[in-house]
């Protein structure tokens, strides 16, 4: 009875984890599907608390144990979530993802010492042509593959969350040195190659040789396992080490799909369907989600991963462009108070100066004065996936006036003033002109289009590619240069006074 109430909790689970995906699809049903979702999550880790039972019908024990760690990580969990700015949302979504691929590694660790620590040695007498004793060991196949499987793939997405961890909050720099492509291609084949031994050989007896007693056996099947380990960790940290700047959202996605695989794999393990169906969901989001993102920057996967436009040693220094002209708050108040249409662009400094709230008073206030606004959103603005969506979300902005790359560039034309608030390598024209720029074919924001182009930032220093902006040297561009929740709430009170 206790075992079909377990099946059902488990088969919630995985509805509600579907059901919640799906509603992520949405931004105005996202909240209730991450809350529905997180409902099922409980209900089958509660189930799974209290009524399992092992092939001997033994219960858990140790709850004192369980609760005490979902205590002290639900705290942590929800202070981090309460506090975080969203300027360090992206890195705190990179740590989290890394925990999850840390959990799934130390799953493989703890099961493969399990079925090492009583396996079935058979010793053979001595043979002139094999030495003094030859060893089998016998482990199951199948979970040895999984087991493998979840300590590659969990490995590499901990010490790759990371460093992108690291990188996003400034604490790690780009790096790269000549041949890394090569030297990481070793590491990978030195992994595969440590998988594919210890799956081949470990029932024929592959210890001949080095084995003298079942306890040197024992040693050398773990020291090939925790070789893969470290060659895991290590390409983790490789391969993201150079990439920067406006491929850390695709890398962050791909990151998060490989901590869904690493997942499945525990849930192909304990033969947990609830595990096994969000490490599916969690990977297949990731995946294409990674490859949605690849093509709306008009790049492959791999030359994200080999080309790394945006990383220190990949930016272009750029040319001289000449001179730019700036624009008085109140000018610009003027133009964009009388307009018929308004087209906001925000960008990571919009985040770093908290100022969705009052780019939405702006929306508003334009809006009395019957001014039409919307947003142009593109699909790698800020640090992470739906960055911009999330940040204007909540400020409470309208779902409706949020427009995707496509079809903002379609109302570019007829837009009177497009306000950039610290957008930059999104809306630069050398993307589709200068065809020795880093971000060359890159799909951008058609900024320029507009009758009126206002671009809000701190100062002239390049984005986060490291890259000059053509834009702003063009004839319709004018520079409105401070922090810009100030600007955004200079702009509504001098609107007011007109």
């Amino acid at each position: 009875m206790e075992l079909n109430i377990l099946t059902v909790c488990y088969l919630l689970g995985a509805i509600t984890f579907i059901l919640g995906l799906k509603m992520l699809s949405n931004p105005a049903t996202a909240r209730r599907g991450n809350q529905i979702a997180a409902t099922g999550m409980i209900v089958a880790i509660l189930g799974t608390i209290f009524l399992y039972r092992d092939d001997d019908g033994n219960r858990l024990h140790n709850h004192g144990w369980i609760f005490g760690g979902i205590l002290i990580g639900g705290v942590v969990g929800t202070l981090a979530a309460k506090k975080v700015k969203m300027t360090a949302m992206p890195e705190m979504v990179s740590m989290f993802n890394g925990m999850g691929g840390a959990c799934a590694a130390l799953i493989s660790i703890v099961e493969f010492n399990r079925l090492i620590k009583h396996p079935s040695w058979t010793i053979y007498p001595p043979l002139s042509s094999l030495g003094p004793s030859a060893f089998e060991i016998h482990l199951p196949n199948g979970e040895l593959l999984i087991i493998l499987l979840g300590l590659m793939i969990g490995s590499i997405s901990f010490a790759g969350s990371m460093i992108a961890w690291g990188k996003l909050n400034g604490t790690i720099k780009d790096f790269a040195f000549k041949g890394q492509h090569i030297l990481n291609l070793f590491f990978l084949l030195l992994m595969f190659a440590g998988i594919a031994f210890l799956m081949t050989n470990i029932q024929r007896g592959f210890f001949l040789d080095i084995a003298s007693t079942s306890i040197a056996a024992e040693v050398w099947v773990k020291l090939i396992f925790y070789g893969v380990l470290t060659f895991a960790l290590l390409y983790g940290i490789l391969f993201v080490m150079p990439i920067g700047g406006a491929d850390m959202p695709v890398v962050i996605s791909l990151l998060n799909s490989f901590t869904g695989v690493a997942a499945a794999c525990g849930g192909f393990l304990y033969n947990n369907k609830v595990m096994l169906t969000g490490g599916i969901l969690v990977g297949a989001a990731g995946t294409l989600l990674t490859i949605l993102m690849c093509k709306a920057m008009n790049r492959s996967l791999a030359n994200v991963l080999i080309g790394s436009f945006g990383g220190g040693a990949a930016a272009a220094a750029g040319k001289q462009q000449g001179g730019y002209k700036e624009i008085h708050i109140s000018d610009a108040a003027v133009a964009m108070a009388y307009a018929n249409k308004v087209m906001i662009v925000p960008g990571y400094g919009l985040a770093v100066a908290q100022a969705q709230h009052a780019c939405h008073d702006l929306e508003k206030l334009l809006n009395e004065r019957g001014v039409e606004v919307k947003y142009a959103i593109h699909p790698v603005a800020g640090r992470m996936p739906g960055h911009m969506n999330v940040l204007l979300a909540e400020a409470d902005v309208s779902y409706e006036k949020l427009e995707e790359m496509d079809e903002a560039n379609e109302e570019f034309p007829s837009t009177d003033v497009v306000l950039v608030l610290g957008a930059n390598d999104v809306v630069n024209p050398a993307a589709k002109t200068d065809t020795s720029s880093p971000i060359y074919g890159m799909p951008i924001l058609d900024v320029e289009l507009a009758k009126t182009i206002i671009v809000n930032k701190r100062s002239m220093k390049p984005g986060y590619a490291g890259i000059e902006n053509e834009l702003f040297f063009r004839k319709k561009t004018s520079m409105l240069f401070g922090d810009a929740k100030k600007v955004l709430q200079d702009l509504i009170a001098e609107i007011k006074q007109l």
